[in-house]
């Protein structure tokens, strides 16, 4: 399945491909409406992976580098439903513990859905 923005299929990124075998790629991508910067990285995607390169990627970041730890996740869960404390004071305790997250970061989680606070 393709991504409703994407320029071409895959089978039409591979003929874009084959035709900048005898041409420029900045010609073939202005024919084709696309930058050349995209074909550049198509046809490298190609040479590197074969067909398969030619395929949509997903624009999820590889990593999430601000992403909470587990023991800090498991701390918030904790803090929350054993001491009962607001956001701002587990963001207070965790400054206190090393962790540095902001109130946002905290709230966010303790709305997390499926997160079942104390009642």
């Amino acid at each position: 399945m393709h991504h409703a923005n994407a320029p071409l299929t895959p089978e039409g990124r591979l003929r874009l491909i084959r035709r900048c075998q005898s041409r420029p790629i900045a010609h073939v991508a202005a024919e084709a409406g696309v930058s050349r910067e995209c074909l550049s990285k198509w046809k490298a995607r190609f040479e590197r992976d074969g067909v398969a390169g030619l395929e949509d990627h997903s624009s999820a970041p590889h990593r999430r580098p601000t992403q909470l730890d587990a023991a800090v996740v498991d701390l918030i869960e904790e803090w929350r439903r054993e001491r009962h404390l607001t956001a701002r004071a587990i963001r207070t305790e965790l400054a206190a513990h090393g962790h540095h997250v902001s109130l946002a970061s905290v709230g966010r989680w303790l709305e997390t859905p499926g997160y079942l606070p104390a009642a």
